[in-house]
């Protein structure tokens, strides 16, 4: 065997092991996390697809992790060609029966016995059962999908790879009498980088497939958001979203957990503030109270129809904390459920003031009521991170209203209705990335139509200190000292 056949073997076999050991998991791993977007659920909830190609009536029973007992979920038989859809959880275990046929009574088993298969829900997504002939049971899913993207566009790449060191030689790699050209350490590096060119290519384009669907079904659920947002408002019957998880902080302060997401967390919290606290902020509020203002877009705000309210800053006076200030306990109480949740460490020095926000309702003929129009705390546009900018924020509940007031996030379908001495705590960044959040923290308060809504509202920055303060920074997120250098 030349030195040419050797170099080229020593090649390919480079390529199969950085593909196996590479390239292939790294794919795979890219695909996994590239899905087709799925509504919200439960941890473990996962909808699946059952398709009859076996040619006979099938049914479908789960089978009960403790007493085994058979609970038929099939409506009573899924014909052949036909599918059903089950609301399952991962772990769950079901058993495919094969019916008699209508005509003759018998099944087509082995001495014309019912056949069974079985199969378990997995982890993954788009999980689809395809009972086969024979009652055959093949499972396809996320996984399984994306182990075939990433082995196809790999074989893809690897055969154009191939063709090249081949064409490089005159003589075939198997052939141990052929001389071959000269296939030296450059040309074999540059067979390797254009498959590793031909890999990205191939990840770019499923990136773009995958952003295009991610675009369009965010417009579609944003638009439907937006129609729905003044009927969720005027559904008094509408209770609080129903939680996906619920536990407890400092063992007495019921959580429930509305969203959890990277950059995206909507907690309920019961009991979280006190009527003396209450009445402390009110106390100190009572002066102060102005017309609640927004954002105008060039840094600094103003009086919007968007956002009808009264409003005062409360300043924390932390030289009383030890003393058992009301306010200072309260204020503690709201960084310390931060540092729970987030892994910032976060200090009051430097942080906004406590503010008091007050509705009234004037009756269901009011043109105008108090509310609050959709808007997002801090930017909530899925860019990076912008030091000394807002990332969290606590809202907590003094009086609430007889009609009205609810706090509804319509992106996320998270619908809050007050609650006296709760309190509801949202993030907007991905401590991890440090991206912000893309609107599921977008958020609005209902009208008020019967009665009061006093709020104590927190907003909480990352970035901020005593040199640095929030009064630093205009509402773009700027510091002053950097706008007047523009």
């Amino acid at each position: 065997m030349t030195n040419t056949n050797k170099l080229e073997k020593i090649i390919i076999t480079n390529l199969d092991t950085m593909i196996k050991q590479f390239l292939l998991p790294t794919l795979l791993l890219f695909f996994l996390h590239h899905p087709t977007p799925v509504q919200s659920r439960l941890p473990t909830e996962r909808p699946i697809t059952i398709l009859n190609e076996s040619s006979r009536r099938i049914s479908i029973h789960w089978i009960h992790p403790e007493t085994n007992e058979l609970v038929l979920q099939s409506t009573p038989d899924i014909l052949n060609a036909a599918s059903q859809t089950l609301n399952s959880y991962v772990g769950h275990t079901f058993q495919v029966t094969e019916l008699p046929a209508k005509k003759t009574g018998v099944c087509a088993g082995e001495n014309e016995e019912c056949r069974v298969n079985y199969f378990t829900v997995n982890e993954n997504d788009d999980q689809i059962v395809f009972v086969k002939q024979g009652l055959e049971v093949e499972h396809s899913d996320s996984k399984a999908v994306a182990d075939k993207s990433a082995v196809q566009l790999l074989e893809e790449c690897k055969s154009e790879a191939n063709k090249k060191i081949l064409a490089a030689s005159p003589t075939s790699v198997d052939d141990a009498s052929g001389s071959g050209a000269n296939l030296g350490p450059e040309e074999s590096e540059q067979i390797l980088e254009e498959l590793t060119t031909c890999v990205q290519k191939g990840i770019a384009k499923e990136i773009e497939k995958a952003n295009e669907e991610i675009t369009f079904q965010t417009s579609i659920r944003k638009d439907m958001a937006a129609l729905l947002e003044n009927y969720t408002c005027a559904d008094e019957t509408l209770n609080t979203t129903e939680a996906k998880s619920t536990n407890f902080w400092r063992n007495r302060h019921k959580v429930s957990v509305l969203i959890d997401r990277p950059a995206s967390n909507i907690h309920a919290i019961e009991n979280f503030i006190t009527e003396e606290e209450c009445q402390a902020v009110e106390a100190q509020a009572e002066p102060l109270l102005h017309d609640a203002t927004v954002a105008d877009g060039s840094g600094g705000s103003k009086l919007s129809e968007s956002r009808k309210a009264k409003q005062a800053g409360i300043k924390v006076d932390w030289d009383k904390e030890q003393e058992g200030d009301l306010i200072a306990r309260l204020s503690r109480r709201v960084y310390d459920y931060v540092n729970h949740v987030l892994p910032f460490e976060i200090k009051e020095n430097g942080q906004e003031d406590l503010m008091s926000i007050q509705y009234f309702g004037r009756g269901p003929d009011d043109d105008k009521p108090d509310r609050y129009m959709p808007h997002c705390d801090g930017d909530c546009n899925g860019l990076d991170f912008k030091p000394g900018n807002r990332m969290a924020t606590i809202v907590m509940y003094c009086e609430v209203p007889k009609v009205g007031g609810a706090t509804n996030f319509r992106n996320s379908g998270v619908h809050i209705k007050p609650k006296k001495y709760a309190a509801t705590f949202f993030s907007y960044i991905d401590p991890v990335s440090m991206k912000m959040d893309d609107g599921f923290t977008e958020h609005s308060g209902c009208p008020v139509i019967e009665g009061e809504k006093k709020i104590v509202t927190q907003w909480v920055r990352l970035g901020v200190d005593n040199e640095n303060p929030w009064d630093s920074f205009n509402t773009l997120g700027v510091k002053y000292s950097d706008a007047d250098e523009q």
